[in-house]
């Protein structure tokens, strides 16, 4: 067993880089496990400013001076969160309240047009069943009502939080954006001058990840919005409320698309029953989710994230898991950076066969 550890640290640890590395990998998470809270609002500032640097690239190379890129970014940047605060927001809290106020009445809707198959298929549709179906449903609805208001209290202290982060994080933003050579500079002065594995790895994660997530949020905006005139077009009930989980639910590839589509297909049909309007608005529906896969995807994604599925369900339920949303936002890019790190670690041969079995 002592030798067959041997030969790991020779194999994986035996090059200064690789130790390094793992010396950088376990600090970053003991930093980010016990003061990761306190450093919130610089990571996101650190995450904000890096989606914002292309734009602050493209304007450059127009022959823009790179403080005016700056600024013209940070106030459009600056426009959208006020937009999305003032405007969205509020409308996004009303449609969610009346949703949760008028669900009763859409429950006993849902019961009478149920009822009405029943009658019609007494063969296929129990009454007795629709009866217990319905009383176990609004049971479980209660639940989480309860558990939705219990969380909005218990979120109450958070809203001072919030106007920090408000203040903070558009400051932070504006200063990695405008001092982002300083910054690297100076963190350069901290770093072994022969970094090839970093810079490797730093390649990378820079050509999968930066551009996923770039594109990742332009997707959900893009799919979010067209969903929403769609809806609105339509008479779709709560039309912000539903668009805006069709967008998230680009996140979660495979699933989130098949989740989303419960509460459309209900909503839907509580309001129109079994018509014709129900049926158009699910085709647009439909629609608006092949045009997402087969032609807003390839458009936006230049460089595809080379992650085999399985490998991406799992770092969705395990960064999930640990970071809730952000953890689902952030699962691929984390697990690409995870594959560029296993790609780039230095690996020391073994130089024999001989050597191989006397350290076995």
């Amino acid at each position: 067993m002592g030798g067959y550890l041997k030969l790991l640290y020779q194999r994986y640890l035996s090059d200064n880089q690789a130790v390094i590395l793992a010396l950088f990998l376990v600090g970053s998470l003991l930093v980010l496990a016990l003061i990761g809270d306190m450093l919130a609002p610089v990571i996101a500032s650190v995450i904000i400013a890096y989606l914002l640097e292309g734009l602050v690239k493209r304007l450059q190379q127009i022959k823009c001076p790179h403080i005016l890129a700056v600024i013209v970014v940070f106030l459009l940047f600056l426009g959208i969160l006020l937009l999305l605060l003032f405007v969205f927001l509020p409308l996004f809290m009303q449609q969610l309240t009346n949703f949760f106020a008028e669900w009763p009445i859409m429950v006993n809707r849902a019961q009478l047009l149920i009822g009405q198959l029943s009658e019609r298929y007494p063969e296929y549709i129990s009454a007795k069943h629709i009866k217990s179906f319905m009383m176990e449903f609004k049971s479980d609805f209660a639940r989480v009502g309860q558990m939705v208001l219990s969380y909005s209290i218990s979120t109450i202290p958070s809203l001072l939080v919030l106007v920090v982060y408000l203040i903070l994080v558009p400051l932070l933003v504006f200063f990695f954006l405008m001092d982002k050579d300083k910054i690297i500079a100076w963190t350069e002065r901290y770093l072994p001058k022969n970094r090839t594995v970093l810079q490797r790895i730093w390649q990378e994660v820079d050509a999968e990840i930066g551009n996923y997530i770039r594109g990742k949020v332009i997707e959900i905006l893009i799919v979010a919005v067209v969903t929403y005139v769609a809806f609105v077009l339509l008479r779709m009930p709560y039309a912000m409320l539903l668009a805006v989980l069709v967008g998230l639910s680009v996140l979660i590839p495979y699933i989130g698309v098949t989740v989303v589509t419960i509460p459309v297909t209900i909503v839907a049909f509580l309001q129109w029953g079994w018509s014709s309007h129900f049926a158009y608005l699910m085709i647009v529906y439909t629609i608006i989710c092949i045009l997402d896969a087969n032609l807003l995807v390839p458009l936006l994604f230049s460089e595809a994230v080379s992650l085999h599925p399985v490998a991406i369900i799992v770092a969705i339920l395990i960064f999930g898991g640990i970071w809730g949303f952000w953890g689902i936002f952030f699962a691929i890019p984390l697990a690409s950076l995870v594959k560029a790190i296993l790609n780039a670690w230095p690996v020391a041969e073994p130089t024999s066969a001989h050597d191989v079995s006397g350290q076995v």
